[in-house]
């Protein structure tokens, strides 16, 4: 027992070292990815909200539920073959500058999109039929004005749980991605890893997602005190 990750079998380099040189790629593509999720499902959820029962309400929520039906890696090679092969916007393949991030992040960004839609959508409803809701409108204040300052802060605690969670899956689902992309990050390090059977690399990458993913929760329930007065730790 010595307390640290392990010596990689195929490289013979400690496993710390193999993650500190991968984990900011994967790290970049996670934020990127998380505010290609934010920018896309917070909106289409809030307008799903506002025009309940409305073509708005129907198109939004059938764009989330192809979001989420979609794999990553059939998206990924369907963004590939449009942006790149096709329309040669983008590079395809490679982790070298901002460039090689827009399909990655825009490929596990839609997909976190579709969730965050969701659950955006039923925050604000349950929100909007509030009762201070009503008392403000009466008072004649300005719908947009109510959403903006009162409902949407409210709405905003399950919205945060749901950022902390998919956050902790964008690490995991850079997985398939970073393959599929074949980008330089901790997905194609645990890959290598699996295939060269390099077990300490496996289990010690393995280790720090997982605990990457409880640390991330924890700064999201930390979170929370920000966001609404009415929860503080006592």
């Amino acid at each position: 027992l010595r307390g640290d990750l392990g010596t990689s079998i195929r490289s013979r380099r400690p496993v710390a070292t193999e993650i500190a040189e991968n984990v900011a790629s994967t790290a970049q593509l996670a934020l990127a990815s998380m505010a290609v999720a934010i920018a896309i499902g917070v909106p289409l959820g809030l307008l799903a909200a506002l025009f309940r029962n409305t073509w708005v309400d129907v198109g939004s929520m059938v764009v989330a539920l192809l979001g989420v039906s979609m794999p990553s890696f059939w998206l990924g090679l369907l963004m590939i073959f449009v942006f790149s092969l096709h329309l040669a916007w983008f590079p395809a393949t490679g982790g070298g500058d901002l460039l090689h991030l827009v399909l990655p992040s825009l490929t596990l960004g839609t997909i976190a999109s579709a969730i965050i839609a969701r659950l955006t959508r039923s925050s604000m409803l349950e929100v909007l039929g509030q009762d201070y809701v009503r008392t403000a409108r009466a008072k004649g204040l300005a719908w947009w004005g109510v959403v903006v300052r009162h409902a949407l802060k409210n709405a905003l605690i399950p919205i945060i749980t749901i950022f902390g969670l998919q956050f902790g899956n964008l690490l995991a689902g850079a997985v398939i991605v970073e393959t599929v992309f074949s980008r330089p990050g901790l997905g194609r390090l645990i890959v290598g890893g699996i295939l060269a059977k390099d077990f300490p690399l496996v289990q010690g990458t393995v280790l720090f997602v997982a605990a990457s993913y409880v640390m991330i929760n924890v700064l999201v329930d930390v979170a929370y005190a920000f966001v609404d007065p009415r929860i503080r730790v006592g």
